[in-house]
């Protein structure tokens, strides 16, 4: 990115990359990008050292709130460290059922700051509909870059494979890739040994079948990914 661009987040850097600036709307399934950018905040929690994944359960290690409002908020939602027992909720759980709003704040936040810029409409004029396109500055472009800099590099750095687990894990592979079919496979194999990716791809493989957590699966009613894995 430009010296002058802000930080991203990897939740907000995911939100950038799966936007498509033309539609307003992602090129993976809307959902998905929910399910995704809730495994994004996650996972950025880890890398800032307060949670770890123990057990598929989400464990809190450090309960001082990072100075990020988001993700300190989202850390509120997480079990804080309990001495010789063992606590925390499911990951593939926790995406499942936080997805919409973590990333209704995220895309809030991007506007409020002006990174998106938002049109809405009403659906059969009751139901809003909201599209979001390039704000002022347009980041995703240095974002696509820099995705595309680790991958021929070989995701040298930690971030970049958490980013690329990710984005196979919501169906952006082929669409963020520009090495076929190899550069799929690669980012699929780090979707397996990603813990926050393989929670987030549970959650789009339940909801393509139907399940709910409600009913014991993943929340149902959404469109599915597209670009492939």
């Amino acid at each position: 990115m430009t010296p002058d661009a802000p930080a991203l987040t990897l939740p907000e850097e995911l939100i950038l990359l799966a936007l498509d600036p033309d539609r307003g709307r992602p090129v993976c399934g809307a959902r998905d990008l929910a399910y995704g950018t809730a495994g994004a905040a996650l996972a950025e929690l880890e890398i800032q050292g307060r949670i770890r994944e123990e057990g598929g359960r989400i464990q809190v290690v450090n309960p001082l709130e990072p100075a990020d409002p988001l993700l300190a908020a989202l850390l509120r939602t997480l079990d804080p460290p309990a001495k010789g027992r063992r606590r925390g909720i499911r990951a593939r759980r926790w995406v499942g059922e936080h997805h919409r709003d973590v990333q209704e704040k995220y895309l809030d936040s991007l506007v409020e700051r002006s990174l998106l810029s938002r049109r809405t409409h009403r659906f059969l004029g009751l139901f809003p509909h909201h599209r979001h396109f390039p704000g002022v500055p347009d980041l995703a472009p240095d974002a696509l870059d820099r995705f595309a800099a680790a991958e021929a590099a070989g995701y040298p750095d930690h971030r970049d494979r958490v980013l690329a687990a990710l984005a196979s894990a919501i169906g952006l592979a082929g669409d963020l890739t520009r090495l076929g079919r190899n550069g799929r496979t690669v980012m699929k194999v780090m979707r397996r040994s990603e813990w926050t990716a393989a929670a987030v791809h549970h959650n789009v493989k339940q909801n393509e079948s139907g399940g709910s957590w409600g009913n014991g699966g993943g929340e149902s009613g959404g469109c599915g990914g597209g670009g492939g894995d």
